[in-house]
């Protein structure tokens, strides 16, 4: 019979700038902790909410950058846990489907700020370091276009619907085959 050692847990060389990084995107996340690394912030990241529950109960981190949308879930899910563990831990959530709603809920789950994607490593810096005491942050150099954030829009409830068109027309009070025609078409650029 083979008994299971409990891990040791691996406390981060530096607690106080100790960085946990949830995202399924394996070469973002990797492009990002490696960014990270380089300005100072002992890194910890995962691909899974699961496997980045697990990395904060051994590391409690300071810091955390999370994708809203995982494979095993949805990282908002981990912000009240991560700031359970760790009630001064400043979150960042990540997503490539912004939106105001899902915004509010990051702020209101404990998230100090709320990024899109593709969010450079300055900007998340900023953001975890920055804790929003500053007011509002500057505009975006460049900003998505109004094209962009409706295709964008669309995208997100076309796949909230499982990709169904007559349920995802429906519910954006949209003719099906307008939608059909707009889902068709390459995105808009930014």
């Amino acid at each position: 019979m083979v008994v299971n050692e409990e891990a040791k847990p691996l406390p981060p060389r530096n607690a106080e700038r100790s960085l946990l990084i949830l995202d399924d995107d394996a070469a973002f996340r990797n492009r990002l902790a490696r960014a990270m690394e380089k300005r100072g912030f002992d890194v910890v990241s995962a691909q899974s909410k699961e496997e980045a529950l697990e990395l904060a109960r051994q590391v409690a981190p300071a810091y955390a950058v999370l994708d809203l949308r995982v494979g095993d879930g949805n990282g908002l899910e981990t912000v009240p846990l991560l700031r359970e563990m760790r009630p001064q831990c400043k979150i960042v959530v990540l997503t490539g489907y912004g939106n105001i709603a899902t915004a509010v809920s990051a702020v209101k789950a404990g998230a100090v700020d709320y990024l899109a994607k593709p969010a450079d490593a300055d900007q998340v810096e900023a953001a975890l370091l920055g804790g929003g005491e500053e007011g509002l942050p500057p505009p975006p150099e460049n900003p998505m276009s109004a094209d962009r954030v409706r295709w964008e829009h669309i995208q997100r409830v076309f796949e909230q619907c499982d990709r169904n068109v007559s349920e995802t027309a429906r519910r954006l009070r949209m003719h099906r085959r307008t939608l059909q025609r707009i889902l068709n078409k390459h995105a808009p650029r930014a």
